[in-house]
């Protein structure tokens, strides 16, 4: 693929998210942190990502969470920005803000700084939510390699990136 602002691998995933949700008559929604629009930029890298990408929420402060995604304050305070119960809110607020079946949640520590004995650097939470679901929310959390290095924060929203893109698979 030629012409594309972001690497191929990115942009052959997008490709394949766009396309697949397009055949399965799919919309999607996107909610993010430290991924800062990677995966919406991603999408619409592709033509005809219109078909398929309602909207993108670029939500990297906690107030802008709450305000932007309706999180509950008492979500951050307790659990963290970067916990799978906020990704869960955010997926969910997305879904509530848009006409999206399906949305993903990015949260994490991207680095080099910001990162605890807890949530150290590369620390990423992920949640996928669809519209009218029933059952348990679906959240992951992952740690990704690279934090410390001179590209590491790259590195690791690039990860943050990609695995957000095969969360958006059918």
């Amino acid at each position: 693929m030629t012409g594309f602002v972001l690497p191929p691998d990115i942009s052959e995933l997008a490709a394949q998210v766009v396309a697949d949700n397009k055949a399965a008559g799919r919309v999607l929604a996107t909610a993010e942190s430290c991924t800062g629009g990677l995966v919406a930029a991603a999408l619409t890298e592709i033509a005809g990502s219109s078909a398929v990408l309602d909207r993108g929420f670029v939500t990297y402060s906690n107030a802008a969470k709450m305000e932007s995604l309706g999180v509950a304050q008492d979500i951050i305070e307790t659990f963290g920005a970067v916990s799978i119960a906020c990704v869960w809110a955010m997926a969910q607020g997305a879904l509530e803000r848009s006409n999206a079946d399906v949305a993903v949640a990015i949260s994490g520590v991207a680095g080099p700084g910001g990162g605890t004995q807890l949530k150290p650097v590369g620390t990423v939470v992920f949640a996928r939510a669809y519209r009218n679901a029933t059952g348990e929310p679906e959240g992951e959390l992952k740690h990704f390699e690279g934090g410390d290095g001179p590209d590491g924060r790259a590195a690791i929203r690039r990860q943050a990136t990609i695995c957000a893109l095969e969360l958006l698979l059918p």
